[in-house]
């Protein structure tokens, strides 16, 4: 018999199907809150601003109250900001990815011979 394991990927969507969070919006979030700055998360995940900035507006399109705090550039330079919610957000998916990374691992694989 080949040796198995199970593997997958969770993300949390709305009742209409539409994805919301998944691992890489919440990496580009993680990014976001390291950085102060969708241009600097999107450079180090290797991914167009433009890219970034489309998946920002629609996490702060589907939340009830934004993820994301932006600041236009001026004198003092633009940025962006993790809400309090976004946080939230943040920390209760990395949590969930734990608890599922948990399942997997735990999980037995028996194939019917």
């Amino acid at each position: 018999m080949i040796n198995l394991r199970i593997n997958g990927r969770i993300w949390l969507e709305t009742i209409e199907s539409e994805r919301f969070i998944g691992i890489g919006r919440m990496d580009l979030l993680d990014h976001i809150q390291r950085t102060g700055s969708i241009n600097q998360a999107a450079k180090a995940m290797n991914m167009s601003y433009k890219r970034a900035w489309d998946l920002v507006s629609s996490l702060n399109r589907l939340a009830e109250q934004p993820l994301v705090s932006t600041q236009t550039g001026g004198e003092k330079g633009g940025g962006a900001t993790l809400t309090a919610v976004g946080i939230s957000y943040l920390t209760y998916y990395r949590g969930l990815q734990e608890r599922f990374r948990q399942f997997m691992a735990a999980e037995e694989i028996h194939v019917p011979h």
